[in-house]
């Protein structure tokens, strides 16, 4: 047995993979079987992104100094692996890193930025053949299909960042601590959690104010008040039925499926952020973000031409004119994008793209607008590709921020 597994990892590794979201020679990738029957084994899927950045309004350094217009980083570079031990345990490792660029790269390669670290560890059991209960530090998030997106098979160049609507709040990278039970009845699939809220989060140095809500309720309040928070998301799949084996939604089949899905998620942390009173006590503020979704994308005739659509409304309290780093904001939020690929009897797809989002800032009585067009270009599918974006920017009554991206990705 050991031989074989050994053979079969290295044939693995000879071959280019694709994968069935437009690449039907993809067939399983790096998974090893342990048994015979298959019902043991493990599978591991590595990915890079690598882009080149052309932005003219970028601001002077720490130093006072100009910074050059262009410049490269790795966006992500990550590793993931799954082991089915039996029909009933699974255990699932993901570490990696993110945004490693020129500014943060270290002479040793021993700097915070340059670390690995873990993305996901949790180990989940069946309870049955649709229902599954599973701990550790998870991705079973709530809100919205946007805020469980898949970094493997995004359409855009990147995922909108404020549907990622807890990372460094009350989380660690869009991944908490906890436990959750996720299935489907029919149709109908659903992940709900309990998790431990973060400490130390983005604010762990902000001192709670009059007006303005901060978000450091654990840290101020005590765990055993504010420790505790709450998701789950909830979608109706009206066509072809979407996998939840894993937690990561995908973002476009390029037409390999038919799915139109409805869905409405939540994240509840009471007392999750602080203010002052008029008596200069601190006070808990409930955050809450609520949103509905819908997601479609599917085949148009015979030669290879495809839509996906995604339309999301995202509802945000965070306190009381919450408001921080331009990224998160108590207001509303409204997204929409649109891909088409173009009809191709070739193994190369092109996909043009657009997206658009606004949202309110009730702090500022005021709007934050983006939006971007772009063009992937599918070599083997999700596996090998290239996305070439322009994204316009404008916060309040900043100045519109217009950026290029090329970005390109490899994954097995």
């Amino acid at each position: 047995m050991k031989k074989l597994s050994i053979v079969l990892i290295g044939v693995l590794c000879t071959f280019q993979l694709c994968f069935s979201q437009g690449a039907p020679d993809y067939t399983g990738g790096m998974k090893v079987k342990l048994n015979e029957e298959g019902t043991k084994y493990f599978r591991i899927i590595s990915w890079a992104q690598f882009w080149a950045q052309h932005n003219s309004d970028r601001p002077l350094d720490v130093n006072g100094n100009e910074q050059s217009d262009l410049n490269f980083s790795i966006r992500r570079a990550r590793v993931l692996m799954y082991a089915q031990l039996n029909k009933k345990f699974m255990i699932l490792t993901h570490f990696g890193l993110n945004s490693l660029n020129g500014d943060n790269l270290s002479p040793t390669g021993k700097g915070e930025s340059s670390q690995l670290f873990f993305h996901d560890v949790w180990g989940e059991y069946s309870l049955s053949k649709n229902h599954a209960i599973g701990g550790g530090l998870h991705y079973w998030n709530g809100i919205s299909r946007a805020n469980n997106q898949s970094t493997l098979n995004i359409m855009m160049l990147d995922n909108t960042r404020q549907a990622w609507a807890t990372i460094g709040l009350s989380d660690q990278f869009a991944r908490h601590m906890g436990v959750y039970v996720k299935g489907k009845f029919d149709k109908l699939q659903y992940r709900v959690s309990i998790n431990d809220a973060v400490t130390n989060n983005l604010q762990a140095s902000a001192s709670p104010v009059n007006g303005a809500a901060i978000y450091s309720g654990r840290r101020l309040l005590g765990s055993k008040d504010a420790g505790r928070t709450y998701a789950g998301y909830f979608d109706y799949n009206f066509l072809d039925q979407e996998s939840n084996f894993l937690p990561y939604k995908v973002g476009t089949y390029l037409g390999t499926k038919k799915v139109f899905n409805v869905g409405a998620g939540f994240f509840l942390h009471p007392k999750g952020s602080v203010s002052l009173d008029n008596n200069s006590n601190i006070e808990g503020e409930d955050v809450s973000i609520f949103a509905v979704d819908a997601f479609y994308d599917a085949p148009i005739g015979e030669n290879g031409a495809a839509i996906t659509a995604y339309g999301l409304a995202q509802f945000n309290d965070y306190g009381n004119n919450f408001t921080l780093g331009q990224t998160y904001e108590t207001g509303t939020m409204l997204h929409a994008h649109l891909g088409y690929v173009i009809p191709s009897s070739n193994s190369t797809k092109f996909q043009p793209y657009a997206h658009f989002t606004t949202r309110s800032i009730d702090a500022l009585d005021d709007n934050a607008n983006q939006f971007g067009i772009g063009a992937n270009a599918y070599f083997s599918g999700h596996h090998s590709k290239l996305t070439l974006e322009y994204q316009n920017t404008k916060y309040a009554n900043n100045d519109a921020v217009g950026t290029i991206t090329l970005q390109a990705m490899i994954y097995l």
